[in-house]
């Protein structure tokens, strides 16, 4: 039975600040006011089809800063149908600035188990650039405290973003890693139409990051989460909503995930034939049998990219093999 999650989207509700690169509407589709009935429908939806829903999920806004009674009446109608089985929990997202013990209390007393907190940067000079309006100790004292508090702490963080570079980007993540979150989210900036980006992107004072650039720094953070087992559960937005009616510039594509993964197994592969002085050659690649794709490239880009490097490569799957591992066999004769 297939498991996902019930995303409901509450667009721009509470933020207390625009920030550069936000647009909600287009990421999300939504532009209509999420209602208690209307988490009612996408709960009888969600079990209406064969499908097994781990969390209700409000995404969208910074749902602890929307309006009290509205925020409560939404976990109330989240809260009931939370029965162990089909619905193990809530999960929000929120600002850093947005969280304190009293809001603790209330998600604990509506059955919320996990809360992400959009930190985007950890370097405080970026985040004032973006207009986010919290530090990166907020990021700090929100997530020490959700933690202190049992929830399920998710992170989120960005790269590309104005004032932002690959170091940078890397120092957030060794930043967040050190918070020992559970999850990590990893958005690369894509410009929206009618953002501060955008204007600015016009204006020649903003160069966005391109999807080429994106996956180099973010096949590197990707593999800085794994080696300290931090799952990765987004990297780049998704391609619903009203995203593609929307782009300006920047690192959208909707397999991003996929390139990532690409590029840490042909560097892998690199390393490997490195280690056991494989210098040319017929050489036979193991990997596990789902990372067939991801060592072979899209579009076979990995193996083009090895054969210009004097390798003639094949890729087997490796029933022993775990996740970016590979092995390296010269092909004799």
């Amino acid at each position: 039975m297939k498991h996902t999650n019930v995303g409901l989207f509450v667009p721009h509700e509470g933020c207390p600040h625009m920030c550069s690169f936000c647009n909600q509407r287009s990421i999300s589709g939504s532009t209509k006011k999420l209602t208690p009935d209307g988490v009612d429908n996408a709960v009888a939806t969600a079990c209406e089809s064969n499908s097994s829903s781990r969390e209700i999920a409000f995404f969208g806004g910074s749902f602890t800063a929307i309006e009290r009674a509205y925020m409560t009446n939404l976990l109330k109608a989240a809260s009931k149908h939370i029965d162990g089985k089909n619905f193990s929990g809530i999960r929000i997202s929120t600002r850093p600035d947005c969280i304190n013990e009293e809001i603790c209390q209330i998600l604990k007393e509506y059955g919320v188990t996990a809360v992400e907190l959009g930190a985007q940067s950890m370097d405080d000079n970026v985040l004032m650039l973006n207009d986010r309006g919290h530090s990166a100790q907020d990021v700090v004292n929100a997530a020490n405290l959700l933690k202190s508090k049992g929830f399920e702490l998710g992170l989120q963080m960005m790269t590309g973003l104005l004032g932002s570079d690959d170091n940078e980007s890397i120092r957030t993540a060794q930043e967040i890693i050190a918070l020992s979150p559970d999850t990590v989210r990893i958005y690369p900036t894509v410009v929206l139409k009618g953002t501060k980006l955008a204007r600015l992107y016009e204006q020649g004072l903003y160069k966005p990051q391109s999807v080429e650039r994106a996956v180099k720094i973010c096949s590197t953070l990707l593999e800085m989460f794994f080696d300290t087992d931090i799952r990765v559960i987004r990297l780049g937005l998704h391609s619903g909503g009203d995203i593609l009616n929307n782009y300006v510039a920047g690192a959208f594509h909707p397999s991003l995930r996929e390139l990532c993964d690409g590029e840490i197994y042909l560097k892998r592969a690199l390393s490997v034939m490195k280690e056991n002085n494989i210098v040319q050659g017929k050489v036979e690649l193991f990997v596990m049998p789902t990372a067939v794709s991801q060592m072979t490239g899209q579009k076979k880009k990995n193996l083009d990219a090895l054969r210009s490097k004097g390798y003639e490569c094949k890729v087997i799957p490796h029933c022993g093999l775990s996740k970016y591992e590979v092995s390296a066999s010269p092909v004799q004769g």
